[in-house]
């Protein structure tokens, strides 16, 4: 069994929105330039500030009527899963039914769960009970739920989300056991920090895990996160790349810089690219790295000098399909 797939390209800019005038900002020059979606990312205390994920794409959605906003990814196992429902229910009415649910484990920093009184040790499995508790609570059914960490009486929650059965809850990680969950019970896969070979298995292990569970995965989607830097060569762009992964991530990034970014001259990141769409890839979210000004430059210069070599045209249809 196997994954199937269009052809097509959707691009996505992952990005932090700080203030409403940069979000009006980037939405207007995202539509400009055509791209499919936008996508932030979501912790409690992180090394750099970094605001609520679901405030930021509501006022995305404000802003624009056709960007599809995802969240890549929404820490889960931090919270409890019945107020995070409510919360992507209304976030989905307020885009319109373009709300793409991604959703992780993190644990990269051991102090945001302690900060929420949650053990690190038990995110997994609280993920996958958290996933089951939101797609009860978005039926639009009167549901209860009996579980190892979460439990309550029969509650209705009004309304359901605007998209059937709830907006897509992709799956992050690439451990066996996220890459299991994924196959189980997500309804796509974002990657991160993978290359193109170990994209490819990841999704051959998806695909085994649903087959397993007996699951049709004809509307799975299949998006990475690429760290991306354009530059006048690929010497000056890992060393631009490095220098700022290694400042956000508070570690040495530039061995994983060269191992996992597009970085480069314009064919060299197309290049980059390619390898990504020929291993599974089809929604691609960019994080162009640098300050705000040269995050619109490289936006600029994707859209006219990456795009084109790619030789498929972005796909005008939800981003979600």
């Amino acid at each position: 069994m196997s994954v199937p797939l269009d052809e097509s390209y959707r691009y996505g800019l992952m990005t932090r929105l700080p203030t409403a005038q940069t979000t009006r900002a980037i939405t207007e020059l995202l539509d400009e330039l055509e791209f499919d979606s936008i996508w932030v990312g979501d912790h409690i205390a992180f090394t750099t500030p970094i605001l609520d994920p679901f405030l930021q794409l509501a006022q995305v959605a404000a802003y624009s009527n056709r960007l599809t906003v995802g969240t890549g990814v929404y820490l889960l196992p931090m919270r409890h899963p019945t107020p995070v429902a409510k919360q992507a229910a209304s976030l989905d009415h307020l885009s319109g039914g373009r709300f793409i649910f991604g959703v992780g484990v993190g644990g990269e920093f051991p102090a945001e769960y302690a900060a929420c009184g949650v053990p690190r040790a038990e995110r997994g499995a609280r993920l996958s009970e958290s996933i089951a508790v939101i797609r009860k609570l978005w039926s639009g059914e009167p549901v209860s739920h009996e579980g190892r960490f979460f439990a309550f009486p029969e509650v209705h929650m009004q309304p359901a989300p605007v998209q059937p059965g709830g907006p897509p809850i992709w799956c992050g990680g690439r451990s066996d056991a996220a890459l299991r969950r994924a196959g189980k019970l997500a309804d796509g896969w974002i990657s991160y920090v993978v290359t193109p070979q170990m994209y490819r298995d990841g999704l051959a292990k998806i695909a085994q895990a649903a087959a397993d569970a007996k699951r049709d995965l004809t509307e799975f989607g299949t998006a990475h996160l690429l760290f991306t830097l354009i530059d006048d060569s690929y010497e000056a762009a890992l060393d631009k790349a490095s220098a700022l992964l290694s400042q956000r991530y508070a570690m040495d990034f530039r061995a994983a810089a060269k191992k996992y970014a597009a970085l480069g001259r314009p064919e060299d990141v197309a290049a980059k690219i390619a390898e990504f769409h020929d291993a599974g890839v089809r929604h691609l979210n960019l994080d162009l790295l640098g300050t705000p000004a040269e995050r619109d430059v490289q936006l600029r210069r994707f859209a006219a000098e990456i795009r084109p070599l790619l030789g498929h045209a972005p796909a005008r249809q939800d981003a979600a399909n």
